[in-house]
């Protein structure tokens, strides 16, 4: 076993109802105005307006910043930056999916220390405690809410940049599962399945430890048995609570253990062709789970009895048989199965494959992998 260390140096509320606790745990963190850093869906159905009211009505000031798109950008870091800082907020809310906690993540190192959220790419650059945050995710996939990571896509060289540091972990993470009934079908389906990678790339992951384990492998049993029936009736309350608390403990695994090379090809996809991160993890990883195969410990058959709608017994599993409930699972979600189909040109690929070998997952992905590995997996991918 290998040495490891780990800590959860965060409050996390989970339970129907209790974004009605936000105006107690703004109070608690003693700031006078808040800023909430969300994007356009939450606006328009006027969410955030019911934020603002509450904090309000408890006599916190609020502005917001409602135009994160589905892979922030650092021009958009620059914009809700310009305005926290004009507004004269003391403190984020962080309110909607991956793409608004990311970006107040990189807000709240901007307003702090200034400079460019580039400068801060990689880990440790951020020097101290940024601006207090509280994260309220609406959707059961990134575990942004309590994950050490910003990612932000830099158009300038199409590249998703990462910056790490545990300064970005918000005080306090709100998981209310009644916010994740009203997402539309596809954005629950790509979500689900990133919570699902998460957990898996995880649990496989060479820096996994007994503790990511546990976490891991709850979040799969979580995920495996309800994200069918979330995804088929969002409003599902034991489904919704299920993803919800399985794409938490999948956050807090991959904190610990990092990821794979899903992710380290699924960023390059996005940053260039703006597939969002969800459907791209979902196309990618039935390929990596094959060529990972060869290094399969029979850590495959946990992970496929977690997902598998009928599991067969260990005695005659393969890890073929993992491979293929994958691309059944994405069958039935509605993901597309090739990345031509989500508007990919292989003509990137080579680009793509040098930044995919820059991630630092790939030095934890569970069998060794080389540029031309990566590119080998995009052609099987592509049609």
């Amino acid at each position: 076993m290998t040495d490891f260390s780990f800590s959860i140096p965060q409050n996390i509320i989970f339970g129907n109802g209790s974004l009605s606790k936000l105006p107690e745990l703004c109070a608690k963190l003693g700031g006078k105005k808040g800023f909430i850093i969300s994007g356009p869906h939450l606006n328009k159905i006027g969410m955030v307006k019911k934020c603002i009211d509450a904090l309000g009505a408890m006599g916190i000031e609020c502005d917001a910043f409602t135009e994160t798109e589905g892979n922030p950008s650092t021009t958009t870091v620059d914009k809700a930056t310009e305005k926290y800082k004009k507004c004269g907020a003391d403190f984020i809310v962080a309110f909607g999916g991956g793409s608004p906690l990311d970006t107040a993540k990189a807000v709240a190192v901007l307003a702090t220390f200034g400079g460019k959220i580039t400068d801060y790419e990689g880990g440790g650059k951020v020097a101290g405690p940024v601006v207090p945050m509280i994260a309220i995710p609406t959707t059961a996939g990134t575990g942004s809410e309590v994950t050490s990571f910003s990612v932000i896509t830099d158009h300038s060289r199409n590249y998703k940049l990462t910056v790490s540091s545990n300064y970005l972990l918000p005080e306090y993470a709100i998981l209310d599962p009644e916010l994740i009934y009203s997402v539309p079908f596809k954005t629950a389906a790509a979500c689900g399945v990133d919570a699902m990678v998460h957990a898996l790339e995880a649990y496989i992951s060479l820096a996994a430890s007994p503790f990511s384990e546990m976490f891991s492998l709850k979040a799969l049993e979580l995920i495996g048995r309800s994200i069918r029936a979330y995804v088929a009736n969002r409003s599902n309350k034991k489904s919704a609570e299920d993803m919800m608390l399985g794409s938490l403990l999948a956050g807090i695994a991959f904190s610990h253990a990092r990821l794979g090379d899903v992710h380290a090809m699924s960023h390059p996809v996005s940053a260039y062709f703006d597939v969002p991160h969800g459907v791209a993890n979902a196309i990618i990883l039935p390929e990596v789970v094959s060529f990972n195969a060869l290094s399969d410990t029979g850590k495959y058959y946990d992970i496929y009895r977690c997902i598998s709608k009928c599991p067969v017994d260990s005695s005659i599993f393969s890890p073929e048989m993992l491979v293929e409930e994958l691309k059944l699972l994405n069958k039935e979600l509605g993901i597309p199965e090739k990345l031509k189909d989500a508007g990919v040109d292989d003509k990137y690929f080579d680009a793509m494959a040098d930044d995919a070998m820059k991630s630092g997952n790939i030095s934890v992905n569970p069998r060794t992998t080389v540029k031309a590995d990566i590119i080998n997996m995009y052609i099987n991918l592509y049609m």
